[in-house]
């Protein structure tokens, strides 16, 4: 598939994806939707079938993150289809819904690199990752209010990641914090200079890599489950999570493996 919106680049089991509309900020379109969306069905299938891929990072192109949706793409979407212009736009923000889902609930890896403008969409591909390491430049906004609208599909995500009261908080004010601010409101996981985010970032993915791919992805099924349901009601769940696990063959091999003191096979070669 050609990628209008996106460069892509994969290395050692790491699926890099840059979101290229750099003369809008990487504003969200409609083809950068559907693409965003594609890739991720495509590596996952890569990793369910040859384990090629297990680990996504997002990023922007030449210095932003991005700038949420694509206003003048909305404009046009509604005035080439007149009476049908709420249909469109309901189906539009709903398509960005189900990418925000997609990332937050897929079996791989998610990292976000957030540098400059991260702004409304932004803002909820940024709290749908698993990890999200920001520049001293990232600057975070969520403008939908003061611009009539309403930060529909972000609202979820932004309640899970910073708390119902500091989601209230940044919609009622039209949301504007730095890194530091950002952190300190655990919407980002680390902050690191420029010139370091690049070794930041591979530490993290080195994290990543050795962690067993099932097993990662099994932890974040249940998690997702842990939000919403009581400990006790879990219970049974987890241990059969655990057990099947424990006798697979990752927990095979990563028992054997500390008995022997050696790298699990999953883990790649230091370089």
């Amino acid at each position: 598939m050609a990628h209008q919106t996106l460069l892509l680049r994969e290395e050692a089991g790491v699926l890099h994806i840059t979101l290229n509309r750099p003369q809008v900020r990487n504003a969200l379109n409609e083809r950068m939707v559907e693409e965003l969306h594609a890739v991720l069905v495509d590596a996952e299938l890569r990793s369910a079938v040859h384990g090629q891929v297990r680990a996504i990072v997002l990023r922007g192109a030449q210095g932003h993150f991005c700038a949420g949706a694509d206003l003048q793409d909305m404009a046009t979407v509604r005035a080439r289809l007149g009476e049908r212009g709420h249909c469109a736009l309901t189906e539009m923000n709903a398509s960005f819904g189900h990418l925000c889902l997609a990332y937050a609930q897929t079996p791989l890896a998610v990292v976000a690199v957030l540098e400059g403008t991260v702004m409304g969409g932004g803002l909820g591909l940024a709290c749908v990752a698993d990890v999200a390491i920001a520049s001293p430049t990232a600057s975070f906004r969520l403008p939908e209010t003061s611009l009539g609208m309403v930060p529909a599909q972000i609202a979820p995500f932004l309640v899970e990641r910073v708390g119902y009261s500091q989601a209230r908080r940044l919609a009622v004010t039209g949301g504007r914090l730095d890194a530091r601010q950002a952190l300190a409101l655990h919407l980002v996981h680390e902050v690191h200079e420029d010139a370091e985010m690049d070794t930041a970032l591979a530490h993290v993915l080195g994290d990543i890599l050795r962690c067993a791919p099932g097993a990662l992805a099994a932890t974040k099924a249940l998690m997702a489950k842990a939000r919403l349901r009581s400990p006790q009601s879990l219970v049974q769940e987890a241990a059969e999570v655990f057990t099947r696990a424990a006798l697979g063959p990752e927990g095979t091999e990563g028992t054997l493996a500390f008995l022997q003191k050696r790298r699990p096979g999953w883990v790649p070669e230091p370089h």
